[in-house]
C-alpha cells in the first residue's frame, strides 16, 4: 500500500541540500524510528486493485515479497529502529511470514488515517517516518534524506505519483501532532496527500522524493522496465 502531491507534485527540500547527511544520534537519546505498515499478504486481503488486473493470489504475493524487501532493507540500518506495524493485529503479532527480530506493533482499529495517526502520537519523543510497505524505492538513502528533511520541518510526506504518499513523518519535537490528524482524508484517491496536508495547517511541511506505487499491471510492467 502506498499510503495512499497532487499528481505531478515535484519533490522538494532535502534534494536540494547537497551534503546534508543524517547521521546517528547520540548513544543517550533515543533512536529514529521507522514504522512499516504491513497487512498479511493473504490474497483478496492485500492490493486490491492489483488483484483486478493480475489475480488475487498473484498480488498478494507481489506484496509480501516487496514488503520483505523493504523490511530487510531498512532494518539493517543501525541509524534507526524499523518496527513492522502490523494487521490484522492477532495474525499478525504471530505470523511466520515476517522477520522473527523485528520488534512489531499492533495497528488497531480505524481507518488508515486513524492508525496512522496512533501510530505517530505513541511513538515516543524523537522523529518518526511511516512508510508504505510495498512501495518499491523505499530504501535506506531516501528513508535517511527523509529524517535529514524533520531537521527543518515539522512533517515531511514523501508523494506517490496517483496523489497519495508513500511516507509520512514527524518530528515529534516539543510541539504535539495536530489534533485532527488525518481526519477526513479520501483514501485510495488522487485527493490523500492534499487532503491529509489540510490536517497539517500551521506545520512546516518538506516533501520528499516522490515514488510510482504499484495498483495496477502497468505499474508493475513500468517497474520491470526500469
Amino acid at each position: 500500500m502506498a499510503l495512499d502531491a497532487p499528481a505531478g507534485r515535484k519533490a522538494r527540500g532535502g534534494f536540494a541540500l547537497p551534503g546534508h547527511a543524517f547521521a546517528a544520534p547520540p548513544r543517550a537519546m533515543r533512536r529514529p524510528r521507522v514504522i512499516l505498515f504491513v497487512k498479511e499478504p493473504r490474497p483478496g486481503r492485500v492490493k486490491t486493485r492489483l488483484a483486478r488486473d493480475v489475480g488475487a493470489t498473484a498480488a498478494a504475493r507481489w506484496f509480501r515479497a516487496q514488503a520483505l524487501r523493504t523490511a530487510r532493507e531498512l532494518a539493517r540500518d543501525p541509524r534507526w529502529e524499523t518496527i513492522l506495524a502490523v494487521s490484522p493485529d492477532a495474525e499478525g503479532l504471530t505470523s511466520r511470514v515476517w522477520p522473527a527480530h523485528l520488534r512489531r506493533m499492533p495497528q488497531g482499529r480505524g481507518d488508515l488515517g486513524a492508525r496512522m495517526a496512533r501510530a505517530l502520537r505513541d511513538a515516543p519523543a524523537g522523529p518518526a517516518l511511516i512508510v508504505g510497505g510495498d512501495v518499491p524505492g523505499a530504501n535506506r538513502a531516501r528513508i535517511a534524506r527523509a529524517f535529514a528533511l524533520l531537521r527543518g520541518a515539522d512533517a515531511v510526506f514523501g508523494p506517490a505519483e496517483d496523489g497519495g504518499f508513500w511516507l509520512v513523518g514527524l518530528a515529534r519535537g516539543a510541539a504535539p501532532p495536530p489534533s485532527g490528524l488525518f481526519q477526513g482524508v479520501r483514501w485510495s484517491s488522487p485527493h490523500a496527500l492534499s487532503d491529509s496536508l489540510r490536517t497539517f495547517a500551521g506545520r512546516r511541511v518538506a516533501f520528499a522524493e516522490t515514488l510510482r506505487d504499484v495498483d495496477h499491471a502497468a505499474d508493475l510492467d513500468a517497474l520491470r522496465t526500469r
